[in-house]
């Protein structure tokens, strides 16, 4: 779940990264005073993800700073449509531009191909989830992005469920135990809570599996036609998750299998940043910050 206390730990860290002694250029060309106004434009179409966190760095660059016109996460926006906008400081808005654009656009990339996933999923049971490949440090945003974009997400990390994979099981077997007295090993020391979820990449394996009470089996890189006949041998006895080999080409494919879910690494780990600016407008400063005390009117253009 996307928290401000989250957010806040992610723009502090970036604000520091980007500006650890202050913002030198702003300082020096933009009067203290100056004001301006900016829109948050889409260069191209997409679907819109990080308003709260658009809000969040503004304000932690300077609190008089104001976002508004704010278009709604998860909603979509055409090439040239304004997505905010933010008035106030202009050294403040200058300093927050940057980060506030990368993390924006990166969130609203993910968005964006999370719904032409779900796009292509549509009049299935298939489900499209993210996986734990996220950018360190961002993975609350990014899979927050990822539901904006009519996604779901998976385990959110190594503590949340049980994910056995082939190493794994592979570590247990070299004991002595068959898999399926490993994966009932594992249940007899799990709280009833705790979800178990067993990776398999050959059809053998899926009884044995199931016999040990998994409650979703993910079927890694089967062909569309083992997924299929893995989905009927499964019968619903338990969930069942296809990995691997997804991309935008093949997913509706995979859906059309019966599956109940579809994991998609490329959602996070491969996906490009969307293309949003910020066109900022700064007031023109005062004469006497200028050093121009005795310019006149025809000095400083009609439109002073």
């Amino acid at each position: 779940m996307l928290t401000r206390q989250i957010i806040d730990r992610v723009v502090r860290n970036a604000l520091d990264e980007d500006a650890p002694w202050g913002d030198v250029t702003s300082e020096l060309f933009i009067p203290a005073e100056a004001t301006a106004s900016a829109r948050l434009i889409a260069r191209e179409p997409g679907v819109f993800s990080g308003g709260e966190v658009l809000q969040r760095v503004m304000h932690a660059v300077d609190e008089r700073i104001r976002v508004s016109s704010l278009l709604g996460d998860g909603k979509p926006f055409e090439a040239g449509q304004t997505i905010a906008q933010v008035e106030g400081p202009a050294r403040g808005i200058l300093r927050g531009e940057r980060v506030a654009l990368n993390l924006v656009q990166r969130m609203s990339g993910i968005a964006t191909l999370t719904a032409q996933y779900v796009a292509l999923t549509t009049g299935t049971r298939a489900r499209i989830v993210d996986t734990r490949k996220t950018t360190p440090g961002l993975r609350a945003l990014e899979r927050h992005a990822v539901v904006c974009g009519g996604g779901r997400n998976h385990r959110h990390s190594l503590s949340d469920a049980v994910m056995a994979k082939d190493n794994h099981l592979a570590v247990l077997t070299a004991r002595g135990l068959s898999v399926t007295e490993a994966i009932r090993h594992v249940r007899s020391r799990l709280g009833h809570t705790t979800h178990v979820e067993v990776e398999v990449d050959r059809m053998d394996q899926i009884e044995p599996v199931l016999a040990g009470g998994v409650d979703t089996i993910m079927l890694d890189n089967f062909t569309v036609e083992q997924l299929r006949d893995g989905v009927a041998l499964v019968a619903g006895r338990a969930i069942v998750e296809a990995s691997g080999n997804v991309n935008l080409d093949t997913v509706a494919g995979i859906a059309a299998t019966g599956v109940d879910v579809i994991s998609v690494g490329a959602l996070t780990h491969s996906v490009r940043s969307l293309d949003i600016g910020l066109d900022v407008e700064i007031a023109p400063a005062l004469p006497e910050e200028l050093g121009a005390e005795n310019l006149g009117p025809e000095d400083l253009g009609a439109d002073r």
